[in-house]
């Protein structure tokens, strides 16, 4: 046997449609693509995204990196650097932070996070807390403790 007596098995192969050669051979004249109209016509019917005339897609979304969160968590933040002035066994919150003149106005829930040094052991209340800002707090010997209902364990971070 040599590479020129191998074919196809039969039937594996189904002859090409010989379109718009007349009538009795099934796709005479208009090749099935009908009398008239855009998609009867030569080459592709329309480019790809076209919508018929109305505004695609592709040009109703923004150009944008990004979309902007519709309803964003607003957060009071502060970092564990503006807590080291504190007395140690401070019980540190929004409210004592609005007292003590640290935090001038609240922006919504209090958020601590954890740049700078903390070396006072305070115990800490707040809707949120970033990873490192728990572990510096923790590890100078204070407590974290998380408020609010909307707010998971999962928040921390």
């Amino acid at each position: 046997m040599r590479i020129g007596d191998l074919s196809p098995q039969k039937g594996s192969r189904p002859a090409k449609k010989r379109k718009g050669r007349g009538i009795a051979a099934g796709q005479g004249a208009s090749s099935g693509f009908g009398m008239r109209g855009q998609k009867s016509r030569s080459g592709r019917p329309t480019r790809p995204g076209f919508e018929g005339g109305q505004t695609p897609l592709y040009r109703r979304l923004p150009k944008l990196k990004y979309f902007h969160v519709v309803n964003p968590k607003e957060f009071t933040i502060i970092n564990v650097d503006r807590l080291n002035d504190l007395p140690p066994g401070t019980a540190v919150s929004m409210e004592s932070l609005m007292k003590l003149g640290i935090v001038t106005q609240n922006d919504g829930p209090l958020k601590i996070l954890g740049r700078g040094e903390i070396t006072v052991p305070l115990q800490v209340t707040a809707a949120a807390f970033s990873s490192g800002a728990k572990a510096k707090i923790e590890q100078a010997g204070g407590t974290c403790t998380l408020i609010g209902a909307d707010h998971s364990e999962s928040e921390v971070g």
